[in-house]
This record gives C-alpha cells, sequence and structure tokens, in this order.
C-alpha cells in the first residue's frame, strides 16, 4: 500500500469513528430488498458492512423482502399473480409459496452470506418465538372514498403485536437477526406482511436509534428533482400535503415517519444500488438517501 493510499485509509477510520462510538451499543433495523438483494456483489457487500457493524459494537437487525423472488416461483408453478393497491392477493395455495420463498430460500441465503463473512446469523420468521402478532388486513376499493367497500386480500395481515424477547436475547449472544416478514394470527394461520411495516414496527418496539429502508431510488426528490435530506416530520408532512411526495413512495415515506413519531431518533431512506451504502449512511458524513429526524 502506498503513502497516498494508506493516508486515505486513515481519513475514512477517523471519519468513521465518532459515529461508531454514537452508536456503540445501539439497535439498528434495516430493511433488505431492491436491487441490493438481487446483485451479487452488493449481496456480498452487504453482507461485509453487516459483520462490520456488529464487530464495532453496533446491533444490526434485518428485515427482508423477496417479492421477485415469490413472483418467480409462482410463474414456475403456473400460479398467477394477481395485486391490488401494489398488494398480492395471497390465498392459502400462493402463502406457500411465500413461506417457502422468504422463511426457506431467501432467509437462509442471506443468513449464509452473513455467516460466510465471518458473521454469526441467525434466521427467523416472524412466527418464530411469536415475534409478529398478525391480523388480516381489509383495503378500501377506492381508497379516496371514506365510505368505499372494504375487500380483503386472504393471507396478507397487518402487524398487530411485536414481542422483540427472541431478538433482543438474539443481540445480547451477538448474533445478528435475520427475520421473514411473515407474521401469525390468533388461530396459528400465517399472514404474508409488507417488510418495510414490519421493520418500521420493529425499530419502534426495539428502541432502536436508527431505522434504514434501502430501496432502487436515491431517496427523497423535491420536485426539480433535487435530492432532500435532514428533513423533519413536519417537512414530510407538508410535502405530503404539497403533492411533492406521491405514489409508491408514499408508502415507505409514511413507514419512516411513523417510526420517528414513534421514538425512533432517526429514519433514513437510501439507495441500496450503492456500493456499501449501509456503510456511507451510518459512519461518514455525507451519507447516501434522505434522513427523517422527529
Amino acid at each position: 500500500m502506498d503513502n497516498n493510499k494508506a493516508s486515505t485509509v486513515v481519513e475514512v477510520l477517523s471519519e468513521a469513528l465518532p459515529y461508531i462510538q454514537k452508536l456503540n451499543g445501539k439497535t439498528i433495523v434495516i430493511k433488505y430488498g431492491g436491487n441490493a438483494m438481487t446483485d451479487e456483489a452488493l449481496k456480498i457487500g452487504f453482507a461485509r458492512d453487516i459483520v462490520l457493524l456488529k464487530q464495532v459494537g453496533i446491533n444490526p437487525v434485518i428485515v427482508h423482502g423477496g417479492g421477485p423472488q415469490i413472483a418467480e416461483l409462482l410463474e414456475r408453478v403456473g400460479k398467477e399473480s394477481k395485486f391490488i393497491q401494489g398488494m398480492r392477493v395471497t390465498d392459502t395455495e400462493t402463502m406457500d409459496v411465500v413461506e417457502m420463498v422468504l422463511g426457506g430460500l431467501v432467509n437462509k441465503s442471506i443468513v449464509t452470506l452473513i455467516n460466510q463473512q465471518g458473521g454469526r446469523a441467525v434466521g427467523l420468521t416472524g412466527k418464530d418465538g411469536s415475534l409478529i402478532r398478525a391480523k388480516k388486513m381489509e383495503i378500501k376499493i377506492d381508497p379516496q372514498d371514506k365510505n368505499s367497500e372494504l375487500i380483503e386480500l386472504g393471507h396478507v395481515g397487518e402487524v398487530h403485536t411485536v414481542d422483540p424477547s427472541v431478538v433482543s436475547m438474539l443481540d445480547a449472544d451477538n448474533f445478528i437477526p435475520v427475520i421473514a416478514p411473515i407474521g401469525v394470527g390468533e388461530n396459528g394461520e400465517s399472514y404474508n406482511i409488507n417488510a418495510d411495516l414490519v421493520a418500521g414496527k420493529l425499530s419502534t418496539v426495539l428502541g432502536a436509534e436508527k431505522l434504514l429502508l434501502l430501496t432502487n431510488t436515491v431517496g427523497i426528490l423535491d420536485k426539480q428533482e433535487n435530492l432532500l435530506t435532514g428533513l423533519t416530520a413536519k417537512q414530510v408532512d407538508d410535502y405530503i400535503t404539497d403533492g411533492t411526495i406521491y405514489g409508491g413512495m408514499l408508502p415507505k415515506v409514511n413507514c419512516a415517519l411513523d417510526a420517528v413519531k414513534s421514538g425512533v431518533k432517526t429514519s433514513h431512506i437510501i439507495d441500496g444500488r450503492v456500493p456499501h451504502a449501509v456503510l456511507l449512511e451510518l459512519l461518514t458524513d455525507e451519507g447516501v438517501g434522505t434522513l427523517l429526524k422527529g
């Protein structure tokens, strides 16, 4: 290593040190999805970043999605995917596939990657230890009409309660929890839950320092497509009201907003297509996305 490169390494470590000190012993909930979960180089980089966080005394908790993988397996078995307002209609047969993909294939591949990089990851679903108690989700046919008829989407659920004891136990023993967003109903039935919602609720219950949502966008943009960051909850509410934040970004922003309003110090919507996005957002001055605070 030449002197210039060595100096760069020292500068990077010096910049990261205050952030490492501030986050030592704190919990960071990370929703993992999008390109970061399908591109091979990004997957390995993410696993290494998670191991590094744990090594320096930070407690990462991973919640992952798996929509593309579910769609691929459903297509292979000849099952048509149907969506209402962006949510997958999930009958019993589809739920079996969801559990197989999320709780099995995807979850175990993430666990394996982290372990291969020197971590000690443990895979869970929300059914393990009754971590996530769920109830059936009902949505309006017309969201703009308060009198619109409510419909069900089968085994699509929302978080009812979270019992974080199993996650806290794993954190205390220096394991890294990797959680598939499947909840359990009062009669033992399984529910498919949006991973952003699970990550948001979990961050609140765990008293997390930060919630990170990895996406395929650079973050929240203004009407001139400039990146917005360092936003307060009030500013975000105003941007939603004036139409700056709309469409597909709304559910993710609302999830981040609910977390900071419920006690999480900051929420971050970051670009998972950027190599080492998690470390750049947590341990550098610049970051790679939008930060929201209460």
